[in-house]
């Protein structure tokens, strides 16, 4: 019997274990998405204790505390930071199974070298040994960074970001790259005109540029596109309910965007046509400037209006949806693909039951010139667990080509989110060496060292150009 987190933990054969460390281990980390505050980066923030580092916006933690009936003034409340990590530690014995009783001890392990169970019994006293480590530069958020091997970080940044976080890191030369991503699903929320208009208000100031019809909003949008390619961002990011590629003359759209830009509500019929011809200009900027673009879709959100009107977006009332996908999807990249227009893409899916779909989707718009041009990405936030990631991997291996795919990413709010990388290099390297055993690939290091590298590193540093 293996001791919980031994060194070979997830790795159940001697291949895998050679694998792992000998390789994976030692490859550096590319985040090329997450959700990380560039500016507690550029300011190599120290953190006063652990729940501020570890529970503030992890609403993975909110939803178990939830249903261990633990109210929310211990979640999002005006409970003390001591009394929310109390009540955490409660908790983490009830998520067994649960992938985050392996990220909780990963982190614990991996940042602070604790190897206690965190329970309610271990919990203060946990608690006060990483309180004194946090007070200490060695744990500083750089620090942090520096410990996992990272060697570029992409965060999330809308628009109308002013990137003043990123260009201080780079002045500063911090030895991690962090860069920004382009993330502008505000300028497609089209369905609530008032908010809309008060999003796009902020976009001509910070553009200068005046926005009445749709071809301003696309100048506009097109001076920050600029902008943000000479601070180095090379990704977009789209957070879509499913893809939006409805038939619409440029015409129509803009007298759609006309009337928004009035203060009058679109319809759903008129408001997905002017998303969809939003999404595709947008799309084709990333191709003009090289860009790789991402589609994380398959979320319903806000499901609990109550929590919603009292608490906001991003706490933890989320689920995987049940969108339509391949019709939309293919149509998307279809009028991107004829104008020769597609760009690199990365789509992300939360069903499980559409990942064949998206993985022979994927496949239909390579286009024999860059390797690995359409990608299945990760196993994402609800499958962002053993299950899912081996899901992942076997779903694109048996249609798609495992030996061009660019790994994992955090997608984390969290500064101790890097073993999850760790996480996804030993599930790769069991599963690789489960075939070898069975026979089924060959005991080939070259071969299988390779891919492990490839996977790993190589294959993000190149598709990306980091």
């Amino acid at each position: 019997m293996k001791n919980f987190l031994d060194e070979d933990f997830l790795l159940n054969n001697d291949t895998a274990v050679k694998l792992y460390h000998e390789v994976a281990s030692q490859m550096p980390v590319i985040d090329y998405h997450c959700h990380l505050n560039p500016a507690e980066i550029a300011s190599d923030k120290q953190f006063e204790n652990l729940t501020q580092l570890w529970l503030a916006g992890d609403h993975y933690k909110w939803r178990a505390m939830r249903a261990n009936a633990i109210d929310e003034r211990f979640c999002t409340g005006n409970a003390t930071d001591e009394e929310k990590f109390e009540k955490w530690a409660e908790t983490v014995p009830e998520t067994l199974r649960n992938p985050l009783y392996h990220w909780t001890h990963l982190e614990l392990q991996r940042y602070f070298g604790i190897h206690d169970l965190l329970n309610s019994q271990t919990g203060k006293n946990i608690y006060r040994r990483v309180n004194e480590m946090l007070g200490t530069p060695e744990f500083s958020v750089r620090n942090l960074i520096r410990k996992m091997n990272v060697k570029v970080i992409c965060t999330t940044d809308d628009p109308v970001d002013t990137l003043e976080h990123h260009r201080k890191i780079g002045e500063d030369g911090f030895e991690t790259r962090v860069l920004p991503a382009w993330r502008p699903d505000k300028a497609m929320a089209v369905d609530d005109a008032q908010t809309y208009n008060r999003y796009v208000d902020r976009l001509e100031e910070v553009s200068g540029l005046s926005i009445s019809t749709l071809a301003d909003l696309y100048a506009a949008l097109r001076r920050r596109h600029d902008f943000f390619h000479t601070m180095g961002c090379r990704i977009s990011d789209h957070g879509l309910d499913t893809f939006f590629a409805d038939a619409c003359t440029p015409e129509e759209a803009g007298r759609i965007f006309s009337r928004v830009r009035s203060g009058k509500t679109a319809g759903a019929m008129e408001a997905g046509k002017l998303k969809s011809a939003i999404l595709t200009e947008l799309a084709v900027m990333d191709h003009e400037k090289g860009w790789a673009q991402q589609f994380h879709v398959g979320a319903i959100r806000n499901n609990n209006s109550r929590r919603f009107r009292t608490l906001g977006p991003d706490t933890g009332f989320d689920s995987i949806g049940d969108d339509a996908m391949a019709r939309s999807m293919a149509r998307f990249f279809d009028r991107l693909d004829q104008q020769e227009k597609l760009a690199k893409t990365i789509v992300y899916n939360l069903n499980p039951r559409d990942n064949a779909l998206m993985v022979t989707m994927m496949g239909n718009f390579n286009d024999g010139k860059i390797r690995g041009k359409m990608q299945f990405g990760s196993g994402w936030w609800f499958l962002d667990q053993k299950y899912g990631m081996t899901d992942q991997i076997n779903t694109l291996s048996s249609l798609g080509l495992l030996n061009h795919f660019v790994g994992m990413l955090t997608d984390s709010r969290s500064f101790l989110s890097y073993p999850r990388h760790e996480y996804f290099r030993r599930i790769l390297c069991n599963l690789v060496g489960s075939d070898v055993e069975n026979g089924e690939i060959p005991n080939d290091r070259n071969l299988l060292d390779s891919l492990i590298k490839n996977v790993c590193y190589f294959n993000a540093k190149s598709y990306f150009a980091f």
